[in-house]
């Protein structure tokens, strides 16, 4: 009986100093709350008021050059024989290239492949189908000269070239115009600042900081290029329009705000 009494009276202290540190930890946790309320509080309220905004700007610039790819393919039982006949009707467009006023260093090889096609197996043979062998040579050329576009495309095709891919203007330096559309970006970024800080009672101060927004909407849009069946199937000179390219950029400019005095 004298154990017993003695367990009862641990166990009855035990449980009034849980008690008495249970009212300790909650008469402390809203001390706690408070003060980093507060220190949250004046964190935020040296924070300076700023104002953020997106600018766009862009211009219209006739296109100086034009680009297209132009390639041969030659498809052969042997895969040497279709490498040499390939090789000679390349050799025969670069010339006429040339011919047209195109300098080398215009002129870059982008994709030389050979491939084996192999038509449908014939279970009745007793030997596999021999492949035909597809080599396939393709340049893009710059052409500097937009009078010249017709007349170089038609000068490739009738020295063996059997694939154009397309032709896309663009503009050799697009400094200035950048440097216009940036103009325009800052002057309606400044715009939508002042209108928020009117919306908002804010009074509008200096700039803090300017970043030029990549990968969206700004950069550099070329004209569309042409389909690669209607560029084949020119002759005689037809006629390109080379139409005009859009300059995009956009700027994220951030504003100092105060409250008005």
């Amino acid at each position: 009986m004298i154990h017993i009494q003695r367990n009862r009276v641990v166990s009855v202290c035990l449980a009034a100093t849980l008690v008495m540190s249970g009212l300790a930890f909650a008469h402390l946790s809203p001390t706690v709350a408070t003060v980093q309320a507060q220190t949250t509080q004046e964190a935020m309220a040296g924070l300076p008021n700023t104002i953020t905004v997106v600018g766009e700007g862009s211009t219209q610039i006739e296109p100086n050059i034009a680009v297209a790819t132009i390639g041969v393919q030659v498809a052969e039982a042997a895969v040497q024989t279709a490498s040499s006949n390939a090789q000679a009707i390349m050799e025969a467009v670069l010339a006429a290239l040339q011919e047209q006023g195109i300098a080398e260093e215009d002129i870059q090889t982008t994709g030389f492949s050979i491939f084996a096609e192999f038509g449908p197996a014939d279970p009745a043979a007793a030997q596999p189908q021999a492949p035909l062998y597809r080599v396939s040579n393709n340049v893009n050329v710059t052409i500097r000269d937009l009078n010249q576009v017709a007349a170089v495309l038609d000068a490739a095709i009738a020295a063996g070239a059997n694939n154009i891919f397309g032709v896309t203007f663009s503009i050799d330096d697009a400094s200035q115009a950048e440097s216009d559309a940036r103009a325009q970006a800052v002057a309606q970024a400044a715009a939508k600042a002042q209108e928020l800080a009117d919306l908002t009672n804010l009074q509008l101060g200096s700039v803090l900081s300017v970043s030029e927004v990549i990968g969206s909407q700004g950069g550099y849009f070329a004209s569309p290029g042409l389909r690669a069946d209607s560029a084949a199937s020119m002759g005689g000179g037809s006629p390109i329009a080379p139409g005009q390219l859009n300059v995009s950029v956009q700027l994220e400019v951030v504003y100092s705000a105060a409250q008005p005095q």
